[in-house]
């Protein structure tokens, strides 16, 4: 047990700011640690899977919820940023409004990221004609993430596309990605 002249206590104690200031560096540098665990842990799987479309998808949002986390868990620690979050209580639903509507464009192209990987529609390394309201060209995907795509088109150019417009776009698909033809195809049926 700490006695009350204990300097760790001092450096800890959240109701200080410099205790608030450790425990933000801790909450911080646990949620780094944790993230680089991740990323570690994708680029090992990685090596064994076929597909990666969907492992950077999930690595890329599991990292972002693990910062989420780590300052949910900083606000909770902190006596007035517990109050702090209480007063603003009454206004939350103002706040989500206009959160909501500013935030809609990005929430539409994460939606539509989580449905291209799920969906399997588009994959890494496929061969593509995307037909847009802003144009039609081929492409090859280079890499699908949280908001947008990339596709490289015939010049070598990346084009970052977002998922929003890729999920209402007729896209062709030319040539399925190497790696994914064996999953095409079905042994005698």
């Amino acid at each position: 047990m700490a006695l009350p002249s204990d300097p760790a206590v001092g450096w800890l104690n959240p109701n200080s700011v410099v205790g608030a200031v450790v425990l933000g560096v801790l909450a911080f540098a646990l949620s780094f640690i944790v993230a680089l665990l991740i990323r570690r842990g994708t680029r090992r799987i990685q090596q064994h899977l076929t597909d990666v479309t969907a492992l950077g998808f999930v690595s890329a949002f599991a990292q972002l919820l693990t910062y989420l986390f780590g300052f949910v868990l900083y606000a909770h620690l902190i006596p007035e940023l517990r109050a702090f979050g209480t007063a603003l209580l009454a206004g939350v639903s103002v706040i989500s409004v206009v959160v909501g509507v500013a935030a809609q464009n990005t929430l539409g192209n994460l939606v539509a990221g989580f449905w291209l990987v799920l969906s399997g529609t588009i994959r890494v390394g496929d061969a593509i004609h995307l037909a847009s309201s802003v144009g039609a060209f081929d492409a090859t995907v280079r890499l699908i993430s949280l908001g947008n795509t990339v596709l490289v088109d015939q010049q070598g150019h990346e084009v970052v596309v977002p998922n929003s417009l890729i999920m209402a776009s007729a896209i062709t698909r030319i040539k399925r990605s190497e790696e994914h033809t064996s999953e095409l195809q079905s042994p005698n049926c």
